[in-house]
């Protein structure tokens, strides 16, 4: 995109005006408010999608949880630890892996409970963001954000750790 960059017109904090400014923007008042419904159950950012991760499966190994997740081992393994202390998850070495180092998250009766309410939770907060959007609009804003992330191609996501600590 070939284009006279905004701060050539304007003469104050050009960025301001960026789709990349707006779009963070809006990314950072998305994660307050579904911040602030996940205190409701007890929970921080970054917790909800090892819960949502783990109830999709049995259960997982720290190196395929990180992997699905898209954050370093290290990250998952402290998520995992501060949702183990709660009694959401609990750690078991794989039986017949043959290698006794191999360890397994998976749900608790209450960490599955947790799980089922996370979905309504993520459901109110994206019909808070889009209430004044009409269908047409939220099919077309989905589409061009998919082509976003495409740009990008894929990302490893460890870039994220550093924000997912913090917010624990």
């Amino acid at each position: 995109m070939n284009r006279v960059r905004d701060g050539e017109r304007q003469g104050r904090e050009p960025y301001r005006k960026t789709v990349g400014a707006h779009l963070q923007h809006a990314a950072r008042l998305h994660r307050i408010a579904v911040a602030r419904k996940l205190a409701t159950l007890g929970l921080y950012p970054g917790q909800e999608q090892v819960l949502k991760s783990l109830a999709d499966s049995d259960s997982m190994t720290m190196g395929d949880l990180a992997q699905a997740l898209r954050v370093r081992p290290p990250t998952a393994s402290k998520t995992v630890g501060r949702l183990a202390a709660q009694g959401l998850v609990e750690r078991r070495l794989a039986i017949g892996s043959g290698d006794g180092r191999l360890v397994m998250v998976a749900l608790t009766e209450a960490g599955r409970e947790k799980a089922s309410s996370i979905d309504d939770l993520w459901f109110a907060a994206e019909d808070e963001m889009l209430a004044d959007f009409d269908p047409k609009d939220v099919r077309r804003l989905r589409k061009l954000l998919r082509r976003v992330e495409m740009a990008f191609g894929p990302q490893d996501g460890s870039a994220d750790d550093d924000e997912e600590a913090d917010a624990e």
